[in-house]
């Protein structure tokens, strides 16, 4: 049987937050198209946020206040095994702005909804560098700080100024500097205890003047060395950030995927020295505080599992690390995948692999 199609729903304007005020509401909506694996599953009940006003309304609202809450961004870190029964709010708050230009840097804004790439493109054109590194990320703005987004030598908290979000709880609208996000490694506060219960919407960045370039990454080097450009500008790094990605992730719009789906393992100098002494090739940085990070890409490929595929879930011929939709997957054979996967570089390396997207 064909699935019944979704049903636009408008909730009288009585338990919509008050006059004027409605919300714009599907039921039984196919989640197919807002998630980068293009994974099938339905939301029971879809309301699509396009203001911190139609937060406030859900939070207010007689069925939807007290109802579970499932936080959708562009899907792009995401892997849905499953129909979503809780209410799913689709961030969808748009706008762009510089807000202030201070001596010692440009502060600019965007809504929650805005499309990451599109983002970070535009603060290029307004004169204000300093994301360039972070071009051809998937996902949206408000996801970035969720997942302290990173890449090529600058990760988010780097850039980051502060985020404006609503309590789901209360309704109440709180404004976060980095340390109340507690960011970490791919990691943040809205991943752990405020995580289904705080929607992001809006996030102000901090990029630093004078600009200076961000080099230090061993594929922007060889960018520097083949080019003969010793002082790239901005969107000279952006474009090569952009072929550098396009060369070896593919096009989510052409095979489904979740960019890595892995995080690189972070271990001891110890266990990295003995790691070596069996695969000397391995690749590895070490870290500032003594740490070792591992490419968790080479333990995968060293594993055998390149282009191999499990169903129809299969791992990209180009980058071990990104897993993709061969056609028709479901989340559940990208779950039995990843499993394969982490259960053997456990039993070469020792080594636990964890999962950058969140599994539903």
């Amino acid at each position: 049987m064909r699935p019944d199609p979704p049903q636009r729903v408008l909730p009288p304007l009585s338990q919509a937050g008050g006059a004027g005020a409605s919300l714009d509401v599907e039921s039984r909506a196919s989640l197919r198209s807002f998630n980068t694996f293009g994974l099938p599953a339905f939301a029971q009940t879809l309301v699509h946020i396009r203001s911190a006003a139609d937060v406030k309304r859900v939070v207010d609202h007689p069925s939807y206040g007290r109802a579970g809450k499932f936080i959708l961004g562009g899907g792009s870190n995401v892997v849905l095994t499953r129909d979503v029964n809780a209410i799913v709010l689709k961030i969808e708050i748009m706008g762009r702005r510089v807000v202030e230009e201070r001596p010692e840097a440009w502060i600019v804004e965007a809504g929650a909804g805005e499309n990451w790439q599109d983002f970070v493109a535009w603060t290029l054109e307004q004169g204000c560098p300093g994301l360039e590194n972070l071009a051809l990320i998937p996902g949206t703005v408000g996801a970035a700080p969720v997942q302290n987004i990173g890449a090529y030598g600058v990760e988010l908290q780097d850039r980051f100024e502060a985020l404006d979000s609503i309590d789901l709880v209360t309704g109440r609208q709180v404004t976060l500097d980095a340390p109340s996000c507690h960011f970490g490694y791919r990691d943040s506060v809205f991943k752990r205890h405020l995580a289904g219960k705080s929607v992001i919407t809006h996030v102000r960045f901090r990029l630093p003047r004078p600009w200076a370039p961000v080099l230090g990454y061993l594929e922007l080097e060889r960018k520097v060395a083949e080019s003969g450009i010793t002082r790239p500008d901005a969107r000279t790094i952006f474009d090569w950030v952009c072929t550098i990605r396009r060369a070896k992730l593919p096009d989510p719009q052409a095979i489904g995927n979740a960019g890595s789906f892995f995080k690189n393992p972070v271990v001891s100098a110890e266990q990295c020295r003995d790691i070596i002494g069996r695969d000397p090739e391995i690749v590895h940085y070490p870290l500032p505080d003594g740490s070792v990070k591992l490419a968790a890409g080479w333990l995968i490929d060293a594993c055998g599992w390149k282009g191999k595929t499990v169903g129809r879930a299969g791992v990209y011929e180009k980058q071990a690390l990104v897993l993709v939709n061969r056609g028709g997957a479901h989340g559940s054979e990208v779950v039995t995948l990843a499993r394969a996967i982490q259960e053997s570089v456990y039993g070469r390396f020792g080594i636990r692999l964890e999962p950058e997207p969140v599994i539903v």
